[in-house]
């Protein structure tokens, strides 16, 4: 035989056994999974037909399913016929709720992204608050969807909602009134900075025509002379389509570039999304706005803008989603929505911050840091795995005070401005005084405002014991004593807390006066996130050194 011909049969050989072992492999799995399945469907109609009590087959079967589902991660997940119908509504029209995104994270149900100018957003939830109770349900056990679904209810009707906030101790209650809630993509673009030469878009979610709204967008923005830079504002952006983050990128990257990989157990999973369009807005300088609620597709493409050095992030840590889902439609009306692959952005790196491969079934645990892994940018900047995003330039946009905790609980920032304004004639333009936190202060004051801290439980707990004390001791004179410098401590903090309030207190004047369009324009000018963003763009040498250190 030639060398050839002995290279050939080597060749087929080998390709024999290669298919061999794969044909024993999957015969091995269906094997198990048909033995799995008898074994099983024996036990479920022994315990249907013959428990000492009657029970229900379709209780039974989603318990079993359920549980099964526990073991791998929050996000695959069995829709019944009746959840699929009202999660279509949640993703891709309109419905009755307060506007907020719920995902899991460290064992917790928590707020992903409250939606803007909605209800959750104006009370004052937050990314990052754990969910406790809804309505008095505990959603400790519940998946993300389920959670979701009780925060749906008819326009005008009430929902009580518990979360516990990082930083603070206690648990807080919101009662917020259901409104109803569009889902939209861009909830606003226009122009910003002190000469408007900066385009500023607002990008909620990645539904569909999320990445052509974008396009027509800047067009609409840009005159072809004094346009000199972007904002792309992605917080509390929850993800939504794979295609459409990439098509939004696409915009900006030359053709041919890696933007994301999905990796997979199955070849069919396994993908390379790669840009293909030229590019509109190729030398436009870039910064993308991120914070605890951007997740999944929010951090595709600003990951994607930062591995590429085309952009400048600034703001908070990102969510940390990188796990793709796919729905399987099943038997009668049914789905399952399931995990498939995970995703890796130009560098290499996963932006996964949980680890659901534990060695116990359906644990979990927040990757450590000497676990994570370095990778470098296209200009050589490292960054690193395993915590989401992590911003160029971190601004942090959300105060942990307790005071202004309890002025957004009691609505006293609405109850305050909507009073002020009441006062002014009828035919007064309604202008922002200069003194309004002065105004306020003083309101506060003499209304004897007053918030819970923890000195005061550890007050009143003395107190409650007062009668184990001797008659003739000075233990009530030292109890009013330290009540008056806790009133003065409280005093002191509205004047601590004084740029939080009065930016609270502008937000305030700002939505119960103008229009739609002019109170987002209004609300930008006081939103220090796109206030560092303008300063980065309106400063080349300082947008490059980021870039190009």
């Amino acid at each position: 035989m030639t060398r050839t011909g002995k290279l050939f049969a080597t060749f087929l050989l080998a390709s024999f056994l290669i298919v061999s072992g794969a044909f024993v492999a999957y015969s091995d799995l269906f094997f198990q999974i048909k033995k799995q399945l008898t074994i099983f469907n024996d036990v479920y109609k022994e315990v249907a037909t013959q428990y000492v009590d009657e029970v229900s087959p379709e209780y039974l079967m989603k318990k079993s399913i359920n549980a099964m589902l526990e073991t791998l991660d929050p996000y695959t997940v069995f829709i019944d016929e009746g959840e699929q119908q009202r999660l279509e509504i949640l993703s891709s029209g309109s419905y009755g709720g307060i506007g907020l995104e719920a995902g899991y994270r460290g064992g917790q149900i928590v707020i992903i992204a409250p939606i803007e100018g909605y209800p959750a957003q104006r009370a004052g939830l937050r990314a990052g608050d754990v969910i406790e109770e809804i309505n008095g349900v505990v959603v400790q056990g519940l998946s993300p969807e389920e959670v979701q679904q009780l925060t749906v209810g008819d326009v005008g009707t009430e929902i009580s909602i518990k979360i516990r906030r990082p930083g603070i101790d206690d648990s807080i209650v919101f009662t917020i009134e259901r409104e109803r809630i569009e889902v939209k993509n861009i909830n606003f673009a226009g122009l910003v900075g002190e000469e408007k030469n900066i385009g500023y878009i607002q990008l909620t979610r990645f539904g569909h025509q999320a990445a052509e709204e974008v396009r027509q967008a800047l067009s609409e923005l840009d005159d072809g002379e004094s346009f000199e830079g972007l904002i792309l504002d992605l917080r509390n952006n929850p993800g939504g389509l794979l295609n459409e983050a990439v098509e939004l990128i696409d915009k900006f990257i030359e053709p041919g570039v890696t933007i994301v990989e999905t990796r997979g157990r199955r070849d069919s999973h396994n993908s390379t999304m790669v840009t293909s369009e030229p590019a509109l807005y190729i030398d436009l300088p870039i910064t993308v706005l991120i914070n605890e609620g951007s997740a999944s597709a929010s951090e595709i493409v600003a990951g994607a803008f930062q591995d590429l050095d085309r952009a400048v992030v600034i703001g908070e840590n990102s969510f940390g989603k990188g796990l793709v889902q796919t729905i399987r439609p099943l038997s009668y009306n049914t789905s399952l929505k399931l995990t498939i692959s995970r995703y890796y952005i130009p560098s290499g790196r996963s932006i996964q911050s949980v680890d659901y491969s534990g060695p116990v079934a359906g644990s979990e645990q927040m990757i450590p840091d000497s676990l994570r892994r370095a990778f470098q940018t296209k200009n050589g900047r490292v960054v690193f795995d395993g915590h989401g995003i992590e911003p160029d330039i971190a601004v942090s946009e959300h105060s942990t005070s307790l005071i202004d905790l309890a002025l957004q609980q009691n609505n006293n920032y609405l109850f305050f401005v909507n009073e002020m304004i009441a006062g002014l004639d009828s035919d007064e333009t309604p202008e922002m005084p200069d003194d309004l936190f002065d105004r306020f202060a003083r309101f506060l004051i003499e209304e004897n405002f007053t918030f819970e801290t923890p000195a005061d439980r550890h007050l009143q707990a003395i107190e409650s014991n007062l009668d184990n004390f001797p008659e003739d001791s000075s233990a009530e004179k030292n109890i009013d004593e330290l009540k008056a410098l806790l009133r003065d401590y409280k005093i002191s903090q509205i004047y601590d807390n004084q740029d939080v309030i009065e930016r609270n207190l502008k937000a305030q004047w700002i939505s119960q006066t103008m229009g739609e369009q002019e109170r987002y324009q209004a609300i930008l000018d006081i939103d220090d996130l796109v206030k560092k963003a303008i300063e980065t763009l309106s400063n080349p040498y300082r947008y490059q050194i980021v870039l190009r250190p």
